[in-house]
């Protein structure tokens, strides 16, 4: 990207295209993330920074490449970053501010908020924070009627980014909750390790299968993210006839993830500060200890940086002879 810059203002613009070209070519572009790049990752090295990196190839796709659409879409990836982790240095701040203020579209000149339509009403905030647009709204009680489970978000005229969430909260027997599907994707499963002549195995436990007193369950939880996060809380609630293997909390790292691991009486606590993109598998053993008809809870998930990014497993019961 530096090179390209250089390049153009030294009136070297064809081999600086030739740059911009094969930089497009090399982009992952998604509807929900924008135009980004696989391998723009943080590291220790001048170059590993992922916000700075980004805000200059806006600049390099705006004054080499001219390219308009490419340069709004770059500046949604760089959004969605702040929408999720924290911009980590005053340079990497000033460097993204600079970018989204300099090219394509002038954000701060949108007055206008999203068109919310919840069932028959258009939500109207009676105040919004400055330069955000923030708002919030409440239904309780007897307002809240099947309607309002019918939600439209139109953009305004500008069809500039805009985000935000929507929280639907109920009862409902813990076990018989199903699984959320939002970015954060979160599945659990319990196993019954049993010793063989060709070594341990495990076998699958649903809501038929019967345990027994002693016997030895791997908790296994699958963790799926579509986008980076910072200052995870990952909570798994265990059945009141299961005690825990491991009663030391302890900072972990496994499959390229370090988070801290602590134990609790009905439950165990996952704190992550940094979640890359990706696919994340934890484990931990239970001993079985009481017999009879238990719901096992579930598991939940939350980016306490953003809490609208949340999700959380289905439950099942465990029957113990």
């Amino acid at each position: 990207g530096m090179i390209a810059l250089a390049l153009n203002r030294s009136s070297q613009t064809e081999t600086a295209l030739k740059i911009t070209k094969s930089l497009k070519e090399f982009s992952l572009n998604s509807n929900e993330m924008g135009m980004y790049w696989k391998d723009n990752a943080a590291g220790y090295y001048w170059y590993q920074a992922p916000i700075e990196t980004q805000a200059l190839m806006i600049e390099v796709f705006g004054e080499v490449a001219k390219d308009d659409k490419a340069v709004e879409d770059l500046k949604v990836w760089l959004l969605r970053q702040k929408q999720t982790t924290d911009w980590k240095t005053t340079k990497a701040t000033s460097e993204a501010c600079y970018a989204l203020l300099l090219r394509g579209t002038d954000l701060l000149s949108n007055k206008e908020l999203a068109i919310i339509t919840v069932g028959k009403l258009v939500v109207q905030p009676e105040k919004t924070e400055a330069g955000t647009g923030y708002f919030k709204t409440n239904w309780l009680g007897s307002d809240i009627t099947p309607d309002l489970g019918k939600i439209s978000i139109q953009p305004s005229a500008n069809n500039q980014l805009s985000y935000g969430a929507m929280y639907w909260q109920y009862f409902e027997d813990i076990d018989k909750v199903t699984s959320s599907n939002t970015q954060l994707k979160l599945t659990k499963q319990l196993f019954l390790e049993k010793n063989t002549a060709t070594g341990p195995v495990l076998v699958p436990i649903d809501e038929n299968f019967e345990l027994h007193i002693g016997d030895l369950v791997k908790v296994r939880m699958e963790l799926r993210s579509d986008r980076d996060m910072e200052y995870v809380h990952m909570k798994d609630m265990r059945a009141s006839c299961f005690e825990p293997i491991n009663v030391l909390s302890q900072y972990k790292w496994q499959d390229g993830l370090g988070y801290y691991e602590a134990t609790g009486d009905a439950s165990t606590n996952f704190f992550i500060s940094y979640l890359q993109k990706g696919t994340y598998v934890f484990e931990y053993a239970l001993r079985v200890t009481h017999k009879g008809n238990f719901s096992n809870g579930l598991t939940t998930i939350q980016c306490m940086y953003a809490p609208e990014f949340t999700s959380h497993s289905e439950g099942i019961r465990v029957t113990v002879k």
